[in-house]
Protein backbone atom coordinates (compact mmCIF):
# COMPACT_ATOMS: atom_id res chain seq x y z
CA UNK A 1 0.00 0.00 0.00
CA UNK A 2 1.53 3.41 -0.95
CA UNK A 3 2.34 5.91 1.81
CA UNK A 4 0.42 9.16 1.56
CA UNK A 5 2.58 12.33 1.30
CA UNK A 6 -0.11 14.25 3.21
CA UNK A 7 1.48 13.96 6.73
CA UNK A 8 4.86 15.19 5.39
CA UNK A 9 3.26 18.09 3.54
CA UNK A 10 1.25 18.99 6.63
CA UNK A 11 4.40 18.95 8.78
CA UNK A 12 6.26 21.13 6.27
CA UNK A 13 3.35 23.55 6.10
CA UNK A 14 3.20 23.82 9.90
CA UNK A 15 6.96 24.36 10.03
CA UNK A 16 6.92 27.16 7.45
CA UNK A 17 3.92 28.87 9.01
CA UNK A 18 5.40 28.85 12.51
CA UNK A 19 8.84 29.86 11.26
CA UNK A 20 7.30 32.67 9.23
CA UNK A 21 5.36 33.97 12.20
CA UNK A 22 8.37 33.88 14.49
CA UNK A 23 10.51 35.77 11.95
CA UNK A 24 7.75 38.33 11.49
CA UNK A 25 7.41 38.78 15.24
CA UNK A 26 11.16 39.32 15.54
CA UNK A 27 11.19 41.97 12.83
CA UNK A 28 8.26 43.81 14.37
CA UNK A 29 9.70 44.32 17.84
CA UNK A 30 8.05 47.23 19.64
CA UNK A 31 11.15 49.38 19.33
CA UNK A 32 11.43 48.99 15.56
CA UNK A 33 7.74 49.18 14.59
CA UNK A 34 8.37 52.77 13.60
CA UNK A 35 10.92 51.71 10.95
CA UNK A 36 9.91 51.72 7.30
CA UNK A 37 8.49 54.09 4.74
CA UNK A 38 5.61 56.35 5.72
CA UNK A 39 3.37 58.56 3.56
CA UNK A 40 1.89 61.72 5.07
CA UNK A 41 -1.89 61.95 5.28
CA UNK A 42 -1.72 64.87 2.81
CA UNK A 43 0.12 62.51 0.40
CA UNK A 44 2.81 65.13 -0.18
CA UNK A 45 5.69 63.63 1.81
CA UNK A 46 7.27 60.18 1.98
CA UNK A 47 9.84 59.56 4.71
CA UNK A 48 11.91 56.56 5.61
CA UNK A 49 12.36 55.95 9.33
CA UNK A 50 15.39 53.90 10.35
CA UNK A 51 17.54 53.16 13.36
CA UNK A 52 21.15 54.24 13.47
CA UNK A 53 23.55 54.33 16.42
CA UNK A 54 20.78 53.54 18.90
CA UNK A 55 18.38 56.31 17.91
CA UNK A 56 15.68 56.67 15.28
CA UNK A 57 15.92 59.00 12.32
CA UNK A 58 13.88 59.84 9.25
CA UNK A 59 14.92 61.08 5.83
CA UNK A 60 12.89 62.49 2.97
CA UNK A 61 12.42 59.96 0.18
CA UNK A 62 9.86 61.87 -1.90
CA UNK A 63 7.91 65.09 -1.65
CA UNK A 64 5.47 67.14 -3.69
CA UNK A 65 5.17 70.91 -3.81
CA UNK A 66 2.72 73.29 -5.46
CA UNK A 67 5.67 75.05 -7.11
CA UNK A 68 6.52 73.35 -10.41
CA UNK A 69 9.47 75.64 -11.15
CA UNK A 70 12.00 72.98 -10.06
CA UNK A 71 12.35 69.23 -10.10
CA UNK A 72 12.24 67.49 -6.74
CA UNK A 73 16.01 66.88 -6.72
CA UNK A 74 16.73 70.61 -7.28
CA UNK A 75 15.15 71.90 -4.07
CA UNK A 76 17.72 72.97 -1.46
CA UNK A 77 17.68 73.85 2.22
CA UNK A 78 17.70 77.59 1.44
CA UNK A 79 16.20 78.66 4.79
CA UNK A 80 18.88 76.98 6.90
CA UNK A 81 20.45 79.48 9.33
CA UNK A 82 23.87 78.00 8.51
CA UNK A 83 24.92 79.41 5.11
CA UNK A 84 27.15 76.37 4.52
CA UNK A 85 24.06 74.10 4.55
CA UNK A 86 21.80 76.15 2.28
CA UNK A 87 22.85 74.24 -0.83
CA UNK A 88 22.16 70.74 0.54
CA UNK A 89 19.36 68.88 -1.18
CA UNK A 90 15.98 68.46 0.50
CA UNK A 91 15.61 65.03 -1.12
CA UNK A 92 17.46 62.53 1.07
CA UNK A 93 17.88 64.99 3.94
CA UNK A 94 17.40 63.76 7.50
CA UNK A 95 14.47 65.59 9.06
CA UNK A 96 14.14 63.62 12.29
CA UNK A 97 16.98 62.63 14.59
CA UNK A 98 17.67 61.43 18.13
CA UNK A 99 14.31 59.76 18.79
CA UNK A 100 14.62 57.21 21.60
CA UNK A 101 12.15 54.45 22.35
CA UNK A 102 10.38 54.70 25.72
CA UNK A 103 9.17 51.15 26.55
CA UNK A 104 7.04 52.33 29.47
CA UNK A 105 4.86 54.57 27.28
CA UNK A 106 5.53 52.75 23.97
CA UNK A 107 6.48 56.05 22.35
CA UNK A 108 9.57 57.58 20.80
CA UNK A 109 10.77 60.66 22.68
CA UNK A 110 13.51 63.30 23.02
CA UNK A 111 14.03 63.75 19.28
CA UNK A 112 14.41 66.71 16.97
CA UNK A 113 12.46 67.42 13.79
CA UNK A 114 13.76 69.81 11.15
CA UNK A 115 11.38 72.14 9.33
CA UNK A 116 12.98 73.02 5.98
CA UNK A 117 10.40 75.76 5.36
CA UNK A 118 11.64 77.74 8.36
CA UNK A 119 15.14 76.31 8.82
CA UNK A 120 14.39 75.47 12.46
CA UNK A 121 14.64 72.37 14.63
CA UNK A 122 11.81 71.56 16.99
CA UNK A 123 11.51 69.00 19.77
CA UNK A 124 9.92 65.80 18.51
CA UNK A 125 8.05 62.75 19.76
CA UNK A 126 6.20 59.98 17.93
CA UNK A 127 3.76 57.19 18.63
CA UNK A 128 1.75 54.57 16.79
CA UNK A 129 -2.02 54.40 17.12
CA UNK A 130 -3.85 51.09 17.56
CA UNK A 131 -4.62 51.27 13.84
CA UNK A 132 -0.89 51.45 13.00
CA UNK A 133 -0.89 55.13 12.08
CA UNK A 134 2.28 57.07 12.92
CA UNK A 135 1.80 60.39 14.68
CA UNK A 136 4.83 62.70 14.82
CA UNK A 137 4.61 65.73 17.08
CA UNK A 138 6.84 68.75 16.55
CA UNK A 139 6.79 71.13 19.49
CA UNK A 140 8.69 73.71 21.49
CA UNK A 141 8.87 72.64 25.15
CA UNK A 142 5.19 71.60 25.42
CA UNK A 143 3.68 68.81 23.31
CA UNK A 144 0.09 69.96 23.79
CA UNK A 145 0.77 73.13 21.76
CA UNK A 146 2.77 71.37 19.06
CA UNK A 147 1.89 70.34 15.54
CA UNK A 148 1.10 66.70 14.76
CA UNK A 149 1.73 65.08 11.40
CA UNK A 150 0.02 61.82 10.50
CA UNK A 151 1.58 59.05 8.38
CA UNK A 152 0.49 55.67 7.05
CA UNK A 153 3.00 52.91 6.47
CA UNK A 154 3.66 52.03 2.85
CA UNK A 155 6.45 49.47 3.36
Amino acid sequence: MPVSPFPRILLLLIFFITTGFSVKAQTLSPTDQICGRWMSSEKNLLVEVYRESGDYRAKIVWFKTDDDSKRMDEWTDKHNPNPALRERKILGMNVIKELEYDPKNRTWEHGKVYDAKSGKYWDAAAYLTKEGVLKVIGYWHFKFIGRTMTFKKVS
